[in-house]
């Protein structure tokens, strides 16, 4: 029976890094010492591979958010039809019963066009609050690596990840909330506005600039556990890949094979990103669509059963995002020659403090 736990324990992408630590030490003590992963050893392996620029350099961070602009406004505007049916469901789940019956009745109500509404916010939205998000992770993820010291940064490595993607969404909900409450008026209120044009100023003119904000906090309550979600559970599923089921190790596997192992783990982590965020999603759905509603009226209206409408939607929507996000923007890192740390490996100093080198 524990023979049995023991791997799926190992698999959890926040297992415990004391029990980890001790697990790496076992499987290391026959192995022979290799380098630490350090900002030092990077930067001098981006000049033995002819990278672009030095890992942490205002260029890295400046091409990450170009990665994040592609990888987020690219993908989201491409899954505007699954994504306004989603919505659909959410605020009408008398008129628009499933997912399939959610698409029979826009085309039947609106022709194919209809599918298309609400791409403008979505496209400028989203690539804004990937230029955010993937940015700003990888600028978190750095200091606060430092700040913690290089042992302690491999050691609490998942609360790393979690602590500077919830950094990083916080300002990219600040960014993607003005386009978010435009997309969600047009795709949820038949004859409101059809366009973006028509969207904002009949929102400015009703409720001012709180029309574009009112939706920050729970866009908040929705995006922050998911991002924190899809970055750490992605960085561990692929530490997780790449120890268990890849048959080489990641130096050894050429551009192609790694972006496979990059679009695997986005998969995972996109699963888990829909279920954890969608009741704040189904919050955030209602609450743009009506006026004067706060987001705890709009909670005890909706009821537990009602915050899970439309799971089944998301979860195909964000899984197939959230791999298709990742691998755009590893090939973007590829395409610019950026720097691509590989999984993090136990600090040689720390091998030293537990004797697990000769």
């Amino acid at each position: 029976m524990f023979s049995s736990i023991a791997p799926l324990a190992r698999l959890n992408p926040f297992y415990a890094p004391h029990f980890q630590l001790c697990q790496d030490g076992l499987r290391r003590r026959a192995e022979p010492a290799e380098a630490p992963t350090t900002r030092r050893s990077l930067a001098a392996a981006s000049a033995a591979e002819e990278y672009s620029c030095e890992y942490g350099s205002l260029k890295f961070y400046a091409l990450c958010g170009v990665g994040g602009v592609l990888s987020c406004g690219l993908t989201h505007t491409a899954v505007v039809p699954l994504d306004l049916v989603k919505c659909r469901m959410q605020v009408d789940p008398q008129k628009y019963k499933s997912i399939f019956n959610g698409f029979s009745v826009t085309i039947k109500e609106d022709g194919v066009r209809g599918l298309a509404k609400g791409w403008a916010p979505t496209f400028i939205g989203y690539s804004m609050q990937g230029l955010c998000k993937f940015g700003f992770y990888e600028v978190f993820k750095i200091l606060y690596g430092n700040m913690l010291g290089e042992e302690n940064a491999y050691l609490w490595r998942t609360s790393l990840y979690l602590a500077a993607s919830a950094s990083a969404e916080f300002f990219a909900d600040i960014a993607l909330a003005p386009m978010e409450a435009a997309k969600v008026r047009i795709q949820t209120q038949p004859g409101y506005a059809n366009t973006l044009r028509q969207a904002v100023p009949k929102m400015f003119g009703e409720e001012g600039v709180w029309a574009f904000y009112k939706g920050v906090a729970p866009l908040w309550m929705r995006q922050i556990p998911y991002t924190m979600m899809k970055f750490a559970c992605f960085e561990r599923t692929v530490e997780a890949l790449y120890k268990y089921v890849v048959p080489k190790p990641r130096s050894e596997c050429s551009k192609g094979e790694q972006l496979v192992v990059t679009f695997i783990a986005g998969y995972i982590a996109g699963v888990f990103c829909a279920i954890v965020s969608h009741p704040a999603d189904s919050v955030v759905s209602v609450l743009n669509k009506e006026k004067g509603s706060s987001a705890s009226q709009v909670l005890m209206r909706l009821g537990f059963r009602g915050v899970w409408k439309g799971l089944f939607a998301r979860i195909i929507m964000i899984g197939t995002l959230t791999a298709l996000q990742w691998f755009i923007y590893d090939s973007v890192k590829v395409y610019f020659r950026l720097p691509r740390p590989p999984p993090p490996e136990m600090p040689e100093s720390l091998k030293k403090k537990l004797g697990l080198t000769q």
